[in-house]
């Protein structure tokens, strides 16, 4: 089969289409056919060994955690799904190695829901890593309906995801975003505010009496700015600054979770979560995905197309 293989930590450059041997599939896995795979900053931060220190990377390296595609068999004790299923999933597993930037990739049922009906297949890749990562931020802070949420980066792949998971629930968002994107969040039901200098005296002018809860996604002094903001300091998670623990926040790290899954894709079912894909690239071109997710300006998703 076809994928995109490094052969040592390295950039953008160092990324290959090889033809390699087609994935064994270990019981409770089931053989997908990749229609779409996520493109997520992550993934080129791993490949340069950034996460050396945390995760244990095999090479050659097959990069990509997002999929979404067709069961094409099925192993041992894995009756969760049948061959022709349509599903997604964050394919994470023990070690990082056999990824989803394949024409083939095999997979943990533990990792997979069925695929969103209301969504393509590019969208659908879109939603696994930055949806969970957005529910799971959610739960943490533990947003309930009519409660102000704060999202830091919210026209990015997680923020925007998260934007319209709080309001499914029925939050107040308040999203933080370049000028550019403000008619984009508006349109997914977030009051926008530009960030950078002065960011909470504009959320205090929306907001007089602060928030309820935040979420960091950007870094950058966000979690400072939202305890300033927070009725209860313990209230903010992030996903960048680890010692947000120190200060009383929640640190986290997105886990595989089929339920939290399938949540997501019952939202999108019922039209309230939906993915905006920016560009959508053929599995060949990963090289000039990476360059565009490092670049840091995308509204929405990356994905690769197989």
């Amino acid at each position: 089969m076809k994928a995109i293989t490094l052969d040592k930590y390295g950039s953008p450059d160092d990324l290959r289409l090889t033809d390699v041997p087609h994935p064994k599939v270990a019981p409770a896995e089931v053989l997908i056919r990749v229609k779409a795979a996520g493109v997520n900053p992550v993934d080129w931060k791993l490949a340069a060994g950034y996460l050396d220190p945390i995760m244990e990377v095999r090479f050659p390296l097959i990069s990509g955690w997002d999929v979404a595609g067709v069961v094409e068999g099925v192993g041992l004790d894995a009756g969760e799904f049948a061959v022709g299923d349509e599903v997604f999933g964050y394919v994470r597993k023990d070690w990082a190695q056999n990824g989803t930037y394949a024409e083939l990739v095999s997979a943990p049922v533990r990792t997979l829901a069925r695929k969103p009906a209301a969504l393509t297949w590019e969208q659908s890749a879109g939603v696994p890593l930055a949806g969970l990562t957005a529910y799971q931020t959610i739960k943490r802070v533990g947003l309930r309906a009519g409660e102000t949420l704060l999202v830091h980066a919210a026209a990015g792949g997680v923020g925007s995801q998260a934007v319209q998971i709080a309001v499914a629930l029925g939050a107040r968002v308040i999203g933080t975003a370049s000028e550019r994107n403000h008619a984009f969040l508006r349109e997914l039901g977030a009051e926008p505010v530009t960030y950078g200098d002065g960011l909470a005296d504009r959320v205090r002018q929306l907001a007089p009496e602060g928030v309820d809860a935040a979420l960091d996604f950007v870094g950058e002094g966000a979690v400072d700015v939202s305890q300033q903001l927070l009725k209860n300091r313990e209230r903010v998670a992030s996903i960048i600054e680890a010692e947000v623990e120190e200060k009383g926040g929640h640190y986290v790290w997105v886990r595989p979770n089929a339920a939290d899954l399938a949540d997501l894709a019952e939202l999108a079912d019922a039209r309230k979560l939906t993915v905006h894909v920016e560009h959508a690239l053929p599995l060949a071109e990963a090289a000039e995905a990476w360059r565009l997710s490092q670049a840091g300006h995308t509204r929405g998703k990356i994905v690769l197309t197989i």
